[in-house]
């Protein structure tokens, strides 16, 4: 039996964008496979619109406590995730998170590759200096659409 190791860059080495406020880091991508593992850092007030998409996430919990909701088949349900939990959101299920806590929320995402191209493609280099406006908010949504990806509510 075979194992692979795969050593995680460092925060220094690891590739690094902002989206619309959280900080998203790649540790790994694995060529030619849908698999892509990001830290996500979500700063305090800030989160995610409503979205769906085509493919499944993994979010596990590092540090703070992180709201996720999500539209299940019984319904809206709101889950807070704290430092060790695994959330995992289906295919096309509408979710979004938000960190309202006063620290930043640190967590793993696994997500696919037309995922990780859209955090690449759009995320920026360099932190935001304010809130994303409604500009922004706009460019993204319109960019999220060419990778599968449906934000509902801004």
């Amino acid at each position: 039996m075979s194992n692979s190791f795969v050593k995680m860059p460092s925060s220094d080495e690891a590739k690094r964008f902002f989206v619309l406020g959280d900080r998203v880091e790649r540790r790994l991508r694995i060529s030619g496979a849908w698999l892509n593992i990001f830290d996500v850092t979500v700063p305090s007030g800030s989160r995610t619109p409503k979205h769906a998409h085509a493919s499944p996430e993994v979010f596990r919990i590092l540090e703070g406590k992180l709201t996720i909701w999500r539209l299940s088949d019984s319904g809206p349900e709101e889950i807070e995730a704290n430092a060790g939990d695994i959330v995992t959101i289906p295919p096309f299920m509408v979710h979004g998170y938000s960190n309202r806590g006063t620290v930043p929320v640190v967590f793993s995402a696994v997500v696919d590759r037309d995922m990780a191209e859209f955090i690449e493609a759009e995320g920026a280099t360099e932190p935001p200096k304010a809130s994303p406006s409604a500009e922004t908010i706009a460019r993204m949504t319109a960019a999220a659409n060419a990778y599968g990806i449906t934000i509902l509510a801004a």
